[in-house]
């Protein structure tokens, strides 16, 4: 892996759990301090375990998060935005998210893919690590791998989860305390191009 990456934690709000249809509600990443954080109007209804989970509801007046109403941005200004704040790192960026493999990585590839911006973005992008494997590579034998119990095991903290912009920022606490070995992380990475 090379040195001159810059890594960027981030993480997804969605319709559901269905990474093959799901909508993006919510994209948000941090690299230190600078902050990515962008709200979109799904086109599909949520389904009730994604509103429970993240107190999203979408109305015909347009998106509401705990009953307040939030500024949304269409969606291929979401994504085109989002490569931008990428980009201008001017260095390799290396994904970071919690269960990246399985969840956020398959459903951001998907919508870029439908909007035509994966090629794009697998320039400026030159991989994922997932820190749910991460964890479980790393601390063997813990009771959960959440990234909600790893931030109260680790840093002693709870905090807003199913806000991806919190997500992001709590992830970024994580991987700085843990200060992983290049060769774990390595085995935790996977390509833009892996299909899902």
């Amino acid at each position: 892996m090379a040195d001159n990456r810059i890594i960027v934690f981030f993480d997804l709000e969605t319709t559901g759990l269905d990474t093959s249809v799901c909508d993006i509600i919510q994209l948000a990443a941090v690299c230190e301090e600078r902050v990515f954080d962008v709200y979109t109007l799904p086109r599909q209804a949520l389904t009730q375990s994604a509103t429970q989970v993240t107190g999203f509801t979408v109305k015909p007046s347009g998106l509401f998060l705990h009953g307040r109403r939030v500024a949304t941005t269409p969606l291929l200004d979401v994504l085109t935005s989002f490569i931008d704040f990428l980009r201008s790192f001017h260095r390799p960026v290396l994904l970071v998210a919690h269960n990246a493999r399985r969840f956020d990585a398959p459903v951001l590839t998907r919508v870029l893919r439908n909007h035509f911006l994966l090629q794009e973005f697998q320039q400026v992008v030159c991989g994922f690590l997932d820190t749910f494997l991460l964890s479980k590579e790393l601390y063997r034998g813990l009771p959960s791998y959440s990234q909600e119990f790893m931030v109260q095991y680790f840093l002693g903290r709870s905090y807003n989860a199913h806000n991806a912009v919190e997500d992001a920022k709590m992830l970024q606490e994580l991987y700085k305390a843990w200060r992983p070995r290049k060769q774990v992380v390595l085995r935790c990475t996977f390509r833009v191009t892996y299909v899902f």
